[in-house]
């Protein structure tokens, strides 16, 4: 029933969700949505030390009411991605040259 409530709130923009920032790498998490500021403050802290798991700095968590499009949001991996192209060369061609009879 919590559930379903929490999801009405999200949909009138009035749910609570745990946003969290990031410095490495540079992102934006929504966790949510919660039907109160208290359960998502409960939360807050598992979120936190998933993320320090996986490496993250510069965290900053904070409690607030709101209506996220995304739940993750950065544009680090997309320039990641486009400097890894850019930076690696392709790899080199290690087959065996192949001759074929006729």
């Amino acid at each position: 029933m919590k559930e379903f409530l929490a999801n009405v709130l999200h949909h009138l923009g009035q749910a609570y969700w745990v946003e969290i920032t990031t410095s490495v790498p540079q992102c934006t998490y929504y966790f949510g949505p919660f039907f109160s500021a208290q359960e998502a403050q409960a939360e807050l802290g598992g979120y936190v030390e998933d993320l320090e798991e996986e490496g993250a700095t510069g965290i900053v968590a904070i409690v607030k009411r709101c209506k996220p499009t995304e739940l993750t949001i950065t544009t680090e991996w997309e320039d990641w991605e486009l400097s890894a192209e850019k930076q690696t060369p392709p790899p080199p061609n290690t087959a065996e040259p192949q001759q074929f009879s006729s």
